[in-house]
């Protein structure tokens, strides 16, 4: 694994508009120190920017610096004491198996390195996907996120799933569930 992985890197899953960019944002709002808001959407249709824009609303007053980086978030520069939130794993391992070809075990690097260079790392993604009934390339995306998902699970210090919009903590300390 590159890097070493801060005592602070929660991993929050959940379904698609289950609330899990919401949890993310306002546990981060509640933590002292410089905010960075990784975007790894690549917007292609109206309903991804429908989805930025609501994004942007909801955290337009938490004090974010928002970096757009569809691929290599390993190499974004972000301070010691800085808080950042991934938004989102499943589109950046999207972005990086379709766009350029990375593998995921890159994309888990690149994820590593990033919380290993932070205070503290919010790590969004999609959880429960399964690759029945797809064709072939989805069917190996969603094995592929499946993957990562569990991979960052397991390093990760606290994991959160959003269960009908409320968050359960399946590992670590409870971090801020409200």
């Amino acid at each position: 694994m590159a890097g070493s992985v801060p005592s602070h890197f929660v991993l929050v899953s959940g379904p698609n508009s289950s609330g899990k960019s919401r949890y993310a944002e306002q546990l981060i709002a509640d933590t002292e120190g410089p905010r960075y808001y990784i975007a790894t959407m690549i917007p292609c249709t109206q309903e991804n920017h429908r989805r930025i824009e609501k994004h942007r609303v909801q955290r337009k007053d938490l004090g974010f610096r928002t970096i757009e980086s569809p691929y290599g978030v390993g190499n974004i520069p972000v301070p010691q004491d800085g808080i950042v939130l991934l938004e989102d794993v499943s589109n950046l391992l999207a972005n990086a198996l379709f766009d350029r070809q990375i593998s995921p075990d890159r994309v888990f690097a690149d994820i590593c390195s990033l919380a290993g260079r932070c205070r503290m790392l919010v790590a969004v993604t999609i959880s429960g996907l399964s690759p029945d009934g797809c064709d072939e390339e989805t069917a190996a995306y969603i094995d592929a996120l499946n993957r990562l998902n569990r991979k960052l699970y397991d390093v990760a210090s606290a994991a959160v799933s959003m269960e009908n919009g409320h968050p359960v903590c399946q590992k670590g300390e409870n971090p801020h569930l409200t």
